[in-house]
């Protein structure tokens, strides 16, 4: 069935400060203070949050961007598991939802809204950012980013329950 207007607002809260997405743009601000990129933050504390707060201006302005559009053009946003795959489709099917998203009729099409989404709000952060980030290079930089920032939070939600299961299990003793 479509995708709620609940489950859409579940999906833009979970995708925007989700434990996941946090952990990883800890991650990512840590690597970005750890290189000292932008200067202009520094290599501090600070730095840290200044890059990780600017972080979270894009993700939030992109899910809500994909969210809006996506409500409107009627794209479900969401990341569809196939945990009864081979593994190789799996791979696949986590390249694929990257790309497209499902349609109101269930059947898969180009993700129409996360492009503009993700392409809108790296260009539209220009405005916001650091002189020596603020400019198209870096924001199609920025864009690509972002593609593989979808690849690797769909690939966390394919194989994360599995590992999970399989790392965390309770061992039956007899």
């Amino acid at each position: 069935s479509p995708i709620s207007s609940r489950q859409r607002l579940r999906w833009f809260i979970t995708n925007s400060i989700g434990p996941s997405h946090l952990f990883g743009g800890a991650i990512t601000s840590a690597f970005g203070t750890a290189v000292d990129r932008p200067k202009e933050y520094g290599p501090h504390w600070g730095g840290f949050a200044d890059r990780n707060g600017m972080r979270m201006t894009g993700i939030v302005t992109g899910n809500a961007m994909e969210a809006g559009i996506g409500y409107a053009i009627r794209e479900d946003p969401r990341y569809f598991r196939v945990p009864e795959r081979p593994f190789k489709s799996r791979v696949g099917n986590v390249v694929k939802m990257t790309f497209y998203a499902r349609q109101y009729d269930g059947t898969y099409g180009l993700a129409y809204a996360r492009f503009a989404a993700i392409s809108g709000n790296n260009f539209l952060s220009n405005s916001w950012r650091v002189s020596s980030e603020a400019n198209t290079h870096d924001a199609i930089l920025r864009t690509g980013e972002g593609f593989a920032g979808r690849m690797a939070a769909n690939a966390f939600e394919e194989f994360w329950p599995d590992v999970k299961r399989y790392v965390f299990h309770k061992h039956n003793r007899e």
